[in-house]
């Protein structure tokens, strides 16, 4: 049964002259009446709503069912590692010794939280073969910037005054926003039929005036980067660095490691790889590691440790500054820590061992039904197509998406990479059971059986959410949004 698509707010849910719970009036002033002015003191009651407290709860509850979350079902979105959030972590992390500690409590009362910090970071480091993380950025994107910024402060302390960034053309949106950002030019590199970075296309574009390749491995395909030190060789050779975004860090983690790979920068999506929350905006979580020679130019304050005691360092000479208030989304970053203590370095190569296999039974399953666009085998995520018009008529991505949801899936990531024509890109991540697989598998093959014989249902999909088919466009520009008086 289809929720009905309109939730009146608390004020038109208002009862006025209901019955309200009263609270006597403190006797004597209040500090705050001592510490303010009259003229900033408030004269007449708030306008709240007057409601039970019976339909506070039924509204509340109500707008969340509207949510689609990793706790309420199967979340495939490719390149983004939409794994479960284990409970514990919410719950150690919200410990009064940490969510007490004020960030300008000093370091003499913070050595606890500061010693995980410290830890993290080294966990971080050996993880990935890195010589230094800083867990500063507040979000992946943040983190890329971040490490575009260390970028452009390494060459320009050698005065080496590099212009252009590399970046493939199935990379995420945010590699060249971001070297945008740090004040670079991106040049497109075009992928090869394997999907992959072309060598003969790099080689054309790599000279002297070129600062960063930005790569991640596996690509944007869900395909491991075969020629991966022949890349590195050539772009180190033309004096570039190699950057390594890590959104796609859950394949590999615990099994392969980006600096033996020989990336000088990394990102981690603390979010996706080690299962804190994702999405809305934040709270995120992007710690950023480089390689020895970018060491001096990590933003600050620097969390270190110095004869046995945990420190904080508010200014380095070739810092890049300051990139958040204090020291980053540190509750994500204590979420992290524990997934990462429970699991261990056997438990976290599990997991990508298992994202992996998951990720290959579900190609296997439904490679016969839609095509993949590269055969062969897949690393954590594959890319199939409804591109073949002559096969499936009308049906095309969105639509696919669209009666997904009316089965009670999230859809996949659709039209991503933009390299791929009518697009589905599926990442089942570690974390979900061959019955939720089978499920979502058997979803896909009804859809294109149910097309054959009620194309119009289908194509008019969802008829089971609170919101009906939109127009995408008018729906992105032109919201509708409600203010209540």
């Amino acid at each position: 049964m289809p929720m009905d698509a309109y939730e009146p707010t608390l004020f038109e849910l208002d009862h006025k002259g209901k019955g309200r719970i009263w609270f006597s009036e403190p006797e004597g002033t209040s500090p705050v009446d001592e510490l303010l002015p009259q003229d900033a003191l408030r004269n007449a009651p708030l306008n709240f709503p007057v409601v039970s407290e019976p339909e506070v709860v039924r509204h509340f509850t109500r707008l969340s069912r509207r949510n689609f979350s990793i706790d309420s079902g199967f979340y495939p979105l490719g390149s983004c590692t939409m794994k479960y959030n284990p409970k514990v972590n919410d719950a150690l992390s919200q410990l009064p010794g940490f969510i007490g500690l004020h960030p300008e409590s000093g370091q003499e009362v913070s050595q606890g939280t500061l010693r995980l910090m410290v830890e993290i970071q080294q966990y971080l480091a050996d993880l990935t073969g890195m010589a230094g993380v800083t867990l500063n950025p507040c979000a992946g994107a943040h983190g890329e910037m971040c490490g575009m910024m260390l970028i452009k402060a390494y060459h320009d302390d050698r005065g080496d005054k590099r212009s252009i960034v590399l970046s493939p053309d199935s990379s995420h949106g945010t590699n060249p926003a971001s070297a945008a950002m740090a004040g670079y030019k991106t040049i497109e590199l075009k992928s090869g039929p394997d999907g992959c970075v072309d060598i003969e296309e790099l080689k054309n574009h790599l000279n002297e005036d070129v600062a960063a390749v930005m790569l991640t491995n596996p690509n944007t395909l869900g395909l491991f980067e075969k020629d991966i030190l022949e890349i590195q060789r050539l772009a180190h050779d033309a004096g570039a660095l190699l950057y390594y975004d890590g959104a796609n860090l859950n394949a590999i983690a615990g099994i392969a490691r980006p600096g033996d790979m020989g990336f000088n920068v990394v990102h981690f999506n603390l979010h996706k790889t080690f299962a804190t929350p994702h999405g809305g905006g934040g709270p995120g979580s992007g710690p950023v590691g480089v390689c020895e020679k970018l060491l001096p130019y990590l933003p600050v304050p620097i969390i270190g440790e110095e004869n046995g005691t945990y420190t904080i360092t508010r200014k380095s000479e070739k810092s890049i500054g300051q990139l958040s208030t204090f020291f980053g989304n540190v509750g994500v970053v204590l979420r992290a820590y524990i997934y990462m203590r429970m699991l261990g370095i056997e438990g976290i190569r599990n997991n990508s061992f298992n994202a992996v296999l998951n990720a290959r039974y579900m190609l296997k399953q439904l490679k016969d039904t839609i095509p993949p666009e590269i055969e062969g085998d897949c690393m954590h995520e594959f890319v199939l197509t409804l591109k073949d018009h002559e096969r499936f008529g009308d049906l095309n991505t969105m639509a696919m998406a669209k009666n997904l949801l009316d089965r009670g899936f999230h859809a996949p990531t659709v039209y991503f990479p933009l390299i791929v024509k009518e697009a589905m890109m599926i990442e089942p991540t570690e974390t979900e059971s061959k019955r939720t697989l089978d499920a979502f598998v058997d979803a896909v093959k009804e859809i294109i059986e149910e097309y054959k014989t009620n194309p119009e249902h289908v194509l008019h999909a969802p008829h089971q959410t609170p919101v009906r088919r939109l127009d995408e466009v008018t729906a992105a520009r032109k919201p509708e949004l409600v203010y209540a008086d």
